[in-house]
């Protein structure tokens, strides 16, 4: 019998960590102003990329410089990030008219996967297509979904990793709406 190698050994390893973070088998973490993650970019200018839309237009996080912008960066095979879109959706209806904008940056999926996705979850807030993740590694999430906080003027207000409630989503951007 073989021991295990340095390569199983670091399969079985990444395997823990990518369910801790992405299936939500694992602890839920916030980190708001820690060592890492999005939450230390707070107060850091927003970084936009353009990219496509699922209707095949192209847009961009600082076209939406002004509002207040709830950006979710989620994809359609990570469990937390599906249980999140309703009440994402709610949020955004409920916010909209006090210039709340929610951005669904999908990372790294099809516009396909992601379109059919949105309608049959009835999702109006825009959807992005970040096939290259570039907004994932510039806001440094850790995992799956990741929500970054963006006051009116373009500056990162917050950042947090792991699924949100509705009651969250709300304490998370109230500061930013107090500030108007």
């Amino acid at each position: 019998m073989r021991p295990l190698g340095g390569g199983c050994a670091a399969t079985i390893i990444l395997c823990l960590l990518l369910s801790g973070c992405y299936s939500g088998g694992g602890p839920k973490r916030t980190i708001d102003g820690g060592a890492g993650g999005p939450g230390a970019l707070a107060g850091a200018p927003a970084v936009s990329y353009d990219v496509k839309r699922v209707d095949g237009r192209t847009d961009a996080l600082d076209r939406y410089r002004g509002s207040v912008v709830v950006m979710n960066l989620w994809a359609t095979w990570c469990p937390p990030c599906r249980e999140e879109i309703p009440a994402l959706q709610q949020f955004y209806v409920q916010n909209k008219a006090k210039g709340v904008v929610v951005l669904g940056v999908d990372q790294g999926e099809s516009a396909q996967a992601a379109g059919t996705f949105a309608r049959e979850h009835g999702v109006t807030f825009p959807i992005l297509l970040d096939s290259d993740q570039q907004y994932g590694r510039s806001y440094a999430a850790i995992g799956l979904p990741t929500t970054v906080i963006i006051d009116r003027r373009g500056h990162v207000l917050r950042g947090i990793d792991g699924q949100l409630t509705l009651a969250q989503m709300r304490e998370a951007v109230a500061p930013a709406l107090r500030a108007q």
